[in-house]
C-alpha cells in the first residue's frame, strides 16, 4: 500500500515545488512518511499511506474518492481530515480545521504532527518572517492536537513541541 501511495504522492505533485522554489514538493510527504515511521514509530501501512497522500486532496487533482477506490475507507478519511476546505475564507478555514484536528482520530493526530515536524525542519531557508509564522501557524495547530490527546501520541507531540521550541528560540535576538 505505501508504495502505490508513493507513486501516486510521486505523479500528483511532479509539478510542485516547496516554498524554496526548488525543492520538489514531493519531498515533503515523502519526509513526512519517514517522520511517522522512523521517527514517531508508527509502522502502520494505512498511515504510511494517509502520510504519502496527506496534501494530495488540497494540492492536487487527486479527490476523496479516487483515494477510496485506491487505498480504502481509512486512509481517505485520515486524508479527508487533514485536507482543508480551500473554498472557505482563510480564517473560517484554519478555525473549522483546528476544530476537526481538535476531534480528529488519533492516526490523523500523528499524521499532522508528523506534517509539523517536518515544516518546522523545513523552516532554515525561509526568511526570519516566514519562520515566524511558521512557528505561529505550528503553535496553533499544536492547541487543537493538544486537546483530547491520546497516549498513543503523546510521545510524538513532544517531539514536536521540541522542534517548534529549537525554532522559536533562533528568532529570538
Amino acid at each position: 500500500m505505501p508504495f502505490e501511495a508513493a507513486a501516486l504522492a510521486a505523479r500528483a505533485h511532479q509539478h510542485q515545488k516547496r516554498k524554496d522554489n526548488q525543492t520538489p514538493y514531493v519531498s515533503h510527504v515523502f519526509r513526512v512518511c519517514l517522520v511517522v515511521r522512523h521517527t514517531f514509530g508508527f509502522d502502520d501501512p494505512k498511515m504510511l499511506a494517509a502520510a504519502l497522500l496527506h496534501d494530495t486532496i488540497e494540492d492536487t487533482t487527486i479527490d476523496c474518492d479516487d483515494i477510496i477506490e485506491r487505498f480504502g475507507g481509512d486512509v481517505a478519511k485520515w486524508v479527508a481530515a487533514l485536507t482543508k476546505d480551500m473554498r472557505l475564507p482563510h480564517d473560517e478555514r484554519e478555525a473549522v480545521y483546528a476544530k476537526e484536528l481538535a476531534t480528529a482520530d488519533w492516526q490523523v493526530k500523528a499524521l499532522k504532527l508528523a506534517d509539523l515536524y517536518d515544516n518546522l525542519s523545513d523552516s532554515k531557508h525561509l526568511s526570519p518572517g516566514g519562520r515566524r509564522k511558521t512557528a505561529a501557524k505550528a503553535r496553533f495547530y499544536l492547541d487543537a492536537i493538544r486537546q483530547a490527546l491520546p497516549d498513543q501520541v503523546r510521545s510524538a507531540l513532544a517531539l514536536v513541541e521540541q522542534r517548534l521550541t529549537e525554532l522559536e528560540r533562533s528568532l529570538t535576538p
